[in-house]
């Protein structure tokens, strides 16, 4: 894509819990001029309850359905938005086929260890995971989903900012938070 296409889309940020979606799109957003929008929040609003107490009352596939719907009806091909969409957005093909036709999708990729100290005890922080399943496994599951629909990849790395290119798709490595919005500036030809 070329750079004057990012500037008419959306980017939409997807990965796992506590991967800086949110922190990164705020200062992506600002960067750019464009609004920030997190899918949680709208969630919440939607329904009035926290994240985990929709999860609670309505189990999983309830939450992911209350999900897609959100996710469906934001932005269009010409909002100036950058999108922090939820962990579980990679479990609704019709929303990330939405997202992938209106915008830029980046995957914020960390290792499996980075993910599990960040997130500490996740029991309320409202992460959708089919009983049964370890951290390890949801980790495995959503990662797999997230390369599948990310047309751009940033990648935790030990280096700094070395550039890694697997077939057509982009991936690109970075350390910090600020690293993280410079590489992904640059990938997506943002001043």
């Amino acid at each position: 894509m070329g750079d004057t296409n990012h500037q008419k889309m959306p980017i939409i940020l997807i990965g796992m819990p506590a991967c800086g979606k949110s922190t990164v799109g705020v200062l992506l957003a600002k960067r750019m001029g464009y609004r920030f929008v997190d899918s949680d929040l709208y969630i919440q609003e939607a329904e009035g309850k926290l994240l985990q107490d929709i999860i609670n009352e309505r189990g999983m596939a309830g939450f992911i359905d209350i999900e897609e719907k959100v996710n469906l009806r934001l932005g269009d091909a010409n909002s100036r938005w950058v999108i922090a969409t939820g962990g579980s957005a990679v479990y609704s093909p019709r929303a990330m086929a939405h997202f992938r036709e209106i915008g830029t999708v980046v995957y914020l990729k960390l290792s499996y260890a980075t993910v599990r100290r960040r997130l500490g005890n996740f029991s309320h922080r409202g992460v959708v995971m089919p009983e049964g399943y370890t951290l390890r496994r949801l980790y495995d599951e959503r990662c797999a989903l997230y390369e599948a629909y990310a047309h751009v990849t940033i990648e935790e790395a030990s280096l700094p900012g070395m550039d890694v290119t697997e077939g057509t798709k982009k991936s690109y490595r970075r350390r910090s938070i600020d690293q993280t919005l410079e590489v992904l500036c640059g990938a997506l030809g943002i001043q």
